[in-house]
């Protein structure tokens, strides 16, 4: 067996599912889960119609870096949101979901035969960052949140040692699980930090497309372009079709960005097997090319949050995020920072999942960003997430 699985930690679903294993959940309620970021609202009709009008698609091998109706879709998408022109030869791949190509860039990007071989990730993350570096070979180093900075990365806290050994940087931006976007001054410091160490930049950016403010979020390529880097050098950005349009299912998504870097990612992809189904193409392009869904679904969100977020932080220290679906809580004091037991408490006399805040980072410069949080995905329809706000306000209050 390949001996670095050993170093792969469970993964925070796996550690839930154990912390809640032999607690009896309230009768009196129906469950209600806030767990998993996995988006319930309804998949589009014409996403549904295109899939099913392709399936003589079955009959053919699909190319690895797709159909060019694909990735002129996906470019016309870029300029409509970005107002990026890009190759839709050289600057943009399809990707089966954004996990699966965060996973593979770093088994392309990392040398592991060099000494040292580092990835720098924020803290809290999403776990795949941290599987993809152990397992192309190399270390990982990071970078904590700040609360006090609505959650911004102090990447400028990151000692200059380490970015010398660093070959890759994760960034995801709208953050999972805190919501926070990042602004052009990091992005600015983040190149130059690339440039002067020779690291690529893999910006994750599936949640772009839930905001909550006037300006959309800024996205890494978008940056780069507004500080005159229009050769995206060093820089990846990876969005998917999941959270936008609701169709997590589907594994879809597309890399964009240095095509330095793109030309090697799709000969890595062709020999790993990863070309998207003809008719997940089809429902693809039916997707990019529409906006009116994803705007539909915004205003859902947006009304969501708007009723949830106020009963909650009459009882907890939680704000409306910049973006995203989650809401990311610091639990009241008297529970001793043990997010653990509140979500073992809350499951056992209300019925209701939240993620344990520490499952999503790493004790790291002596700190555990998310001890003591919780992170609830209201990804349910408005009624279900306000009764389960409800219950929450509840438990705390009779605690």
């Amino acid at each position: 067996m390949n001996p670095l699985l050993n170093r792969l930690q469970p993964y925070p679903f796996e550690r839930l599912r154990q912390l809640h294993a032999g607690i009896t959940p309230n009768p009196a309620y129906r469950p209600i889960s806030l767990g998993i970021g996995e988006p319930k609202h309804a998949t589009p009709e014409l996403i549904k119609t295109a899939l099913s009008a392709s399936l003589a698609g079955l009959a053919n091998y699909p190319a690895t870096a797709g159909e060019p109706r694909l990735r002129q879709a996906m470019v016309d998408w870029m300029l409509r949101r970005y107002g990026l022109a890009l190759d839709p030869v050289t600057q943009v791949l399809p990707v089966n979901g954004s996990r699966e190509a965060l996973f593979a860039l770093a088994q392309t990007v990392i040398d592991p035969t060099r000494a040292e071989a580092t990835v720098v990730c924020p803290n809290p993350f999403y776990q795949i960052y941290e599987g993809a570096a152990l397992l192309a070979g190399a270390q990982t180093w990071f970078a904590p949140s700040d609360p006090a900075r609505n959650f911004a990365i102090d990447w400028a806290g990151v000692p200059e040692a380490v970015w010398a050994k660093t070959q890759l940087l994760f960034v995801c931006s709208p953050g999972n699980p805190t919501g926070a976007v990042m602004g052009l001054e990091e992005w600015k410091l983040l190149f130059e930090l690339s440039d002067r160490h020779g690291f690529v930049i893999a910006s994750d950016e599936c949640y772009s497309e839930i905001y909550f403010r006037d300006e959309p979020p800024l996205g890494a390529l978008q940056a780069a372009a507004q500080l005159g880097r229009s050769d995206f050098k060093n820089l990846i950005a990876l969005t998917s079709l999941s959270k936008r349009s609701n169709v997590p299912g589907l594994r879809s998504g597309f890399v964009a960005g240095d095509a330095a870097l793109i030309k090697p990612f799709l000969l890595y992809r062709t020999y790993h097997g990863s070309a998207m189904s003809p008719i997940v193409q089809a429902a693809s392009i039916a997707a990019w090319n529409d906006e009116q869904h994803v705007v539909d679904n915004r205003a859902m969100y947006r009304e969501k949050f708007a009723q949830v977020t106020p009963m909650l932080s009459a009882v907890m220290d939680v704000a409306l995020p910049d973006a995203g679906f989650y809401l990311w809580a610091q639990i009241p004091a008297r529970f001793n920072n043990d997010d653990a037991a509140f979500s073992s408490e809350l499951l056992a006399l209300y019925n209701v999942v939240v993620l344990p805040g520490s499952y999503l980072a790493r004790e790291a410069q002596g700190h555990n960003p998310g001890a003591g949080r919780i992170r609830m995905a209201l990804v349910a329809e408005t009624a279900e997430c306000a009764e389960a706000a409800a219950r929450i306000v509840q438990f705390i209050q009779s605690t």
